[in-house]
């Protein structure tokens, strides 16, 4: 089978086409063909491996790989076909559409899945593409907005509202009820007020901490604040989130855990299939919908990767393997 791997750290053109064996099934797995996965920020930072693209670098590059990936297929989130089912299997059955995290990596063609892993069918009224786009960013803002404790009725700045994570994490406090203000440069406000957002702030023009509003919530998305400029916009026992974090957040993060009121949270996202499955529920609902900024077919992942450093994407970069949806 075709596989894009990255054998060592660097630039987009690092990434190589590599045949090899498709995996071989165990007895509670699923053999499942990729039909679509994404290129998201995540992806980017681990195929460059530098110190300024990775959060807590030595740490990262220790549990990465120090000289080059240890993993060296990457792709965090996909949807495909079941293409057969181990013994031992009786949730799944050849010719379901799935969807969920695969540690495996997902720039390949066939990858395998525990069926009791981070896998469910896939929302019903979504295609390959737009399916593959939900888990890393909608499973990434449900985690962080519940970590944050949100309830409705609740005032949630999100910035970097147009990202991955940002798009579903607008929609997400929508549907539980917040009053939600999107944070994003001029070229997107028409996309945030398109998801529902109640305000949207065009960074650019207008600094947040400087209107002498206040929120319960702020989500920072793509680490670009700090919690020194935002703690006067949060309220009394409000939560400051972070999706992207270094030392000196740790170091907040334990600080505000015993101190004071206002709270600065992280963390890496779960991937729990219980989740998917909600996200599932509600997107059938149509109460949250996918954004995709561009398609790439895998022969393109180079330029697709490109894209993304650029940091300016819009919902997600997608990447088709079998030029179809």
């Amino acid at each position: 089978m075709k596989t894009v791997t990255c054998p060592k750290y660097g630039p987009p053109e690092v990434l190589q086409f590599q045949e090899v064996d498709k995996p071989v099934l165990k007895e509670d797995e699923l053999l499942i063909r990729v039909h679509a996965t994404t290129v998201s920020s995540g992806d980017s930072r681990i195929r460059n491996g530098s110190r300024k693209s990775l959060p807590l670098w030595p740490i990262s590059k220790m549990a990465l790989g120090l000289r080059k990936p240890k993993k060296s297929i990457l792709g965090m989130d996909f949807a495909g076909e079941v293409e057969s089912v181990g013994d031992a299997v009786t949730s799944f059955k050849k010719g379901d559409q799935v969807y969920g995290f695969c540690g495996k990596g997902t720039y390949a063609e066939y990858i395998t899945m525990r069926a009791e892993g981070s896998v469910t069918l896939m929302p019903a009224n979504l295609t390959f593409e737009e399916a593959a786009s939900v888990p890393f960013g909608a499973v990434s803002a449900l985690d962080f907005l519940r970590k944050g404790k949100i309830k409705s009725g609740q005032k949630v700045l999100i910035y970097g509202a147009s990202g991955s994570v940002g798009t579903y994490a607008v929609q997400l406090a929508k549907y539980y009820g917040a009053e939600v203000t999107g944070v994003c440069s001029t070229g997107n406000v028409d996309l945030i007020q398109s998801l529902g957002a109640d305000r949207v702030i065009d960074y650019t023009r207008e600094d947040f901490t400087e209107n002498g509003e206040t929120y319960d919530i702020i989500f920072d998305t793509v680490g670009k604040t700090s919690f020194s400029r935002c703690k006067r916009s949060l309220n009394e026992n409000g939560h400051y989130l972070l999706a992207v974090f270094d030392y000196p957040q740790i170091v907040q993060m334990l600080w505000t855990s015993k101190v004071g009121t206002k709270k600065v949270i992280g963390g890496i996202a779960g991937e729990d299939s219980k989740d998917l499955l909600f996200l599932k529920e509600i997107i059938e609902a149509g109460k949250i919908r996918t954004v995709i900024d561009r398609r790439y077919p895998m022969a393109e992942i180079a330029e697709a990767h490109r894209y993304v450093d650029l940091g300016h994407k819009k919902g997600n970069v997608v990447i088709n393997w079998v030029n179809k949806s």
